[in-house]
Parts: C-alpha cells; structure tokens; sequence
C-alpha cells in the first residue's frame, strides 16, 4: 500500500508518498480501508517535532472508512462496517490498524468527508465548551479562529450553551462563516484589542478558547473579566513562553488551563457519549462542519502548506483513492 512516511522532523516537504508493508490487525483492533483521511494541526505538530514522535512514523489520527478485517477480541464492529475514528496513529494510509476502542459506527446521514473530520475537531470543541470553564448562558465568550474546522463548531456550541460569542478571524470572508455559525461580533486580530474586546463584552469576557497560542496569549489574558478563565488548547503561531504566574492573581483572580482531548475521552464509555454528542448533531443538522478542503494523499503537503498558511476554512481531509 502507500502511506505518507516522516523520516525526519521539519516542513510540509518532509511529508513522502511511499510504499510500505500493508499493516495487520492486533488484539483489539480493526483493519479498515479509509475513504477520507483527516488532516489537524497536531498533525503538524509531530511532523515539526514540538511534540515527540520517533521517526520514521506515518502521521494522522483520524478518518473514516470500511473495516476490512478484525482482531482477536473484536466483537462490536465487522467486515462492511461504516466507521470512523480519532486516536489511531498512522491514518495518512490506504490501510489502517485503528484500536476498536477508538472507532464508532457513522450515521448514514453524514459524508465521508464529514465523518472523517468530525470526531477529533467536534469532540475537542464539546469538551473545552462543556468541561474546561464557568460561564453560564447569557455570558461573553471569545473564540479564536472562529472560521476553522473547531472554531465553527465551538461557535455553533456557545451559541447552543446560551453564551455570546465574539470570534476572531483574518479575513472578512472568513468573518462572514464565523457570522454564519452564529457568532454575536466579529473582530479581525489586529482589531481584537483586550480594549475592545471588554467594551464589547460589558467589561470582559468569561472564557477566552484559544487555539493559536504565542501571537494570542497575552491579548487574551488581558480580554478576561475578574475570575474568568483561559482555554489554551492549541499553538498554531507557536507555543506560549512562560509568563509569571503572578499575572493571574493581578488580572483579576484568572484561571489557566490547557487540556488535551485524550483526557477527556479516557474510557470508552466517555467516547462514545462525545462521539454520539457530536455525530448525532452533526446527523440532525443542528450542527454544521465545513469541509473546505480536499487533497490526494500524494498531496498531503500541499494540505499541510494550505493550513498552516490559513489558506483554507473549516476541516481538510485527504483522499486515500485520488
């Protein structure tokens, strides 16, 4: 089969299309063929090496497809079965191990192209908006990068929870998708002042989701109210340096947090409640997720480029097929 193989850490270009040994199920897993892959900014993550990840490895965590065979212990999924899953390593493949602990069956509403990233975006958004803060309906939420794949769904989530959502984006056409999923106002970055933003917000907001990190951090910090709460779950500009703590205590008695998904769908019991949340929605339509983008596995750079260059809105997945 091909795969995409990291043999060392760095840019998009160390994303190689290659031929590797079609892998095996274990004990517990599933083998499926996927039909769309996901793409995420972990991704590039591990690819850069800000998280750890020993080469050679194929990257992904996430897609959807057709189980093709299953491991010893298997009992809930088989052959034919429509899944899809997040936490399994090396999905950018025509094949992939997935453990069976991580996969669910796919409502027969959805796409492939929404399956395969609806899971590790829509289960971070329902965690940070549903475990991560205090604010209650009626409060001022801000939301960073409200046009991407987690932004609109985190959008869509405030709005649903009764909050007031300010987003933030870097373009006015990405403004008008934020504005579309239900956001209250919203401010390009160079516009998102913590000024601004507390005058907007009736002297600061509640919770402060923020997934772009060092650019962000400090004018987030300073947008909160008095016992407010920082969501630092990503580092798309780079990770945060360390600050004095004191700073906390100064603005206002502040909270700081920064969650992972693994955390919060530890069991399989809480998986499948946040995957069902979330698929469910999605099934309904009471949620919307925007795929903006489609890329051949060959391609899987050129996916990389186009999201860490802000170039596309909403998810990305890549076509095992193409």
């Amino acid at each position: 089969m091909h795969a995409i193989v990291v043999f060392s850490h760095g840019g998009p270009d160390v994303l190689e299309y290659a031929e590797v040994k079609d892998p095996e199920p274990g004990i517990g897993e599933l083998l499926v063929r996927p039909v769309r892959i996901g793409v995420n900014y972990i991704d590039t993550y591990f690819r850069e090496g800000l998280y750890p990840r020993e080469t050679p490895y194929i990257p992904g965590d996430e897609g959807a497809g057709v189980v093709v065979t299953v491991g010893t212990g298997v009992s809930e999924f088989a052959p034919g079965d429509r899944v899809a899953w997040c936490r399994a390593e090396s999905s950018y493949a025509q094949y992939v191990r997935v453990p069976a602990a991580h996969a669910v069956r796919v409502p027969d509403e959805l796409s492939d192209e929404v399956a395969a990233s609806a899971l590790l975006q829509g289960m971070t958004a329902h965690y940070l908006v549903n475990d991560t803060h205090r604010a209650v309906p009626g409060d001022y939420v801000l939301v960073h990068a409200g046009a991407g794949g987690v932004g609109q769904l985190l959008i869509q989530m405030c709005v649903h929870n009764g909050f007031k959502v300010i987003a933030t984006t870097s373009t006015e056409d990405k403004a008008d998708i934020a504005r579309a999923r239900g956001a209250q106002a919203v401010l390009r970055y160079e516009d998102a002042s913590p000024e601004t933003i507390k005058r907007m917000s009736d002297g600061g907001v509640a919770t402060v989701f923020d997934g772009v990190g060092a650019s962000t951090f400090n004018n987030s910090l300073a947008s909160l109210r008095a016992r407010g709460t920082m969501v630092l779950y990503g580092a798309a500009s780079g990770p945060v340096p360390p600050f004095d703590i004191q700073r906390l205590n100064s603005g206002g008695s502040l909270q700081l947090t920064r969650p992972t998904l693994a955390h919060f769908i530890s069991t399989r019991e809480e998986f499948l409640d946040r995957a069902g949340d979330v698929l469910g929605a999605l099934a309904r339509g009471e949620l919307t997720l925007d795929v903006g983008a489609t890329f051949p596995l060959s391609e899987a750079a050129r996916a990389h480029r186009a999201l860490q260059s802000r170039a596309t809105t909403g998810s990305i997945v890549l076509d095992p097929l193409a």
